[in-house]
């Protein structure tokens, strides 16, 4: 990890020059200091280079196997602190309180977006904020998830009532379902965000969150509670995998646990990584909550199951097609084709999911053809949830810093009703708190950052597939290709 740290540094270095040379900054997304080509070219270099260097100093039995962790909880005061029921407790609530507070101000408050606490807390405060929070320091999803929270209160006074086992049925959930019901949830939600016209209106949102409640709940009765979460809750799932890039995990000590584990937990290694029933289940002595190095979660040997490559590329493509839809290119396109922007939605995915499997295609051919094409397509994918977590870091990071400051004044004010609760009421964005210029090189350099861990990550999956560092090598040569064309095309999306 110290070379690939070395290699990130030279390359954000390399790719930062020529912008030195211009004392203007950005005017217009699209009036950058140099032309974008070059831009672009460097871009391409640095990964190109990148990939070079990976080759020389990344060989046989680099796998990350071992990586290095630091247990959080071998201080007695941060164990306590991070283990404390209170704290636990308060945390939970205060999920349940906001997520009510989502639905009374949807359903009650005035119907004015700017004015409104669903909407501001919704898209940019919780999708954008708490994802950026998943990947970038750990995930705290499973501990404060609204609707399994009030789910296991519901289930614990249940039992206390004396009715039966609580409200879970455990039907058996098909093993060739996979995480599919999430997948198709979660393109509802991409919908629901960048098509759907009533996003932003209060009312219609709360609605969407009482039919996703039922859905969740549905679920968690007829299949089991941490089977719905693992495999049929869109939001477990996505910041599950959030979670894999993540600096830190929940690790399990005691595998005597994962017996009666509905996940399957352990890894092909033997470890229970970031299985948060497991970590629920067992003894405080035998948890660990590590700190590591970004993104090695991503190459642990864990199985992707059925509908888990589809997920990871639709997460990609999604993002990506956020940023089409402010282009002036796609206004043209709409205007002489009139292509609704639900086809687009599902066109922009399958394009991605065919360039992928076609450049895994050539990659088995260069390779040698002994590794199956289902093996490699599973095994690389997770080397693309580094761009996606880049890209979207540049996509929406300048969205939270400005708009998610109107959440200040809604807090006072959460129906729109003129109240002033904690006095912040009065408060007004600051549209200026960074400039232009920053949030062009600040997107060029998370861009670039992304696809290099990329083709680390992916030439990692290829030396545990195949052993032979020259062979592993060939292999990657397409999957390079890839990766620059990847870095091309997300760099030009961000510059229109």
């Amino acid at each position: 990890m110290q070379r690939l740290i070395i290699i990130l540094t030279f390359a954000l270095l390399l790719l930062m020059l020529p912008g030195q040379a211009f004392a203007h900054g950005l005017g217009q997304s699209t009036d950058l200091p140099i032309a974008l080509w070059l831009y672009l070219f460097g871009a391409a270099v640095v990964v190109l280079v990148s990939f070079v260097q990976i080759g020389l100093f990344v060989g046989e039995g680099h796998t990350l196997r071992r990586y290095p962790r630091f247990d959080l909880l071998r201080f007695d005061p941060l164990r306590a602190l991070l283990t404390a029921r209170p704290v636990l407790f308060s945390l939970r609530l205060l999920s349940v309180v906001l997520f009510v507070l989502v639905v009374l101000s949807g359903l009650l408050g005035r119907q004015d977006a700017g004015f409104n606490f669903a909407p501001t807390f919704v898209w940019i405060i919780w999708w954008v904020g708490f994802s950026f929070f998943t990947a970038f320091v750990g995930n705290i999803w499973p501990l404060v998830n609204p609707w399994k929270v009030l789910f296991e209160w519901a289930d614990g006074l249940t039992r206390r009532l004396g009715f039966g086992k609580g409200l879970e049925l455990h039907q058996p959930y098909p093993a060739s379902w996979g995480v599919w019901p999430a997948l198709v949830l979660y393109a509802i939600f991409v919908w629901t965000e960048l098509v759907f016209g009533g996003a932003a209106i209060p009312f219609t949102l709360a609605l969407f969150v009482l039919l996703y409640s039922i859905d969740t709940w549905t679920g968690m009765i007829f299949f089991g509670k941490e089977t719905w979460l693992q495999r049929g809750e869109a939001f477990s799932v996505f910041f599950g995998l959030l979670a894999k890039f993540a600096p830190t995990e929940a690790r399990v000590i005691d595998l005597e646990m994962c017996r009666d584990c509905t996940n399957a937990c352990k890894n092909r290694d033997g470890e229970c990584v970031n299985c948060y029933e497991c970590f629920a289940r067992s003894r405080p002595e035998n948890r660990q909550l590590n700190l590591r190095p970004w993104s090695v979660g991503l190459t642990l040997p864990e199985p992707v199951p059925p509908g888990g490559l589809v997920f990871v590329i639709f997460v990609l493509a999604g993002v990506a097609f956020d940023t089409l839809l402010a282009t002036p290119q796609w206004a043209e396109v709409y205007y002489r084709t009139s292509i609704p922007k639900t086809r687009g939605l599902s066109a922009l995915p399958l394009v991605y999911l065919a360039v992928y499997l076609g450049f895994v295609k050539l990659s088995q051919r260069f390779g040698g053809g002994h590794i199956p094409f289902r093996k490699l397509a599973t095994t690389y994918v997770y080397s693309l949830v580094p761009i996606a977590v880049a890209y979207q870091a540049a996509h929406y990071y300048t969205y939270l810093l400005i708009q998610g400051q109107a959440i200040i004044a809604l807090l006072s004010d959460p129906f729109g009703w003129g109240w002033n609760l904690f006095g912040t009421a009065g408060y007004k964005v600051g549209a200026n708190l960074i400039g232009a210029d920053t949030v062009w090189y600040s997107q060029v350099a998370l861009i670039v950052t992304g696809h290099v861990i990329a083709v680390y990550l992916a030439h990692v999956a290829a030396l545990r597939l195949m052993r032979n560092p020259s062979m592993a090598m060939r292999s990657q040569y397409p999957m390079l290709v890839l990766m620059i064309l990847y870095t091309v095309f997300s760099l030009w999306l961000l510059s229109q």
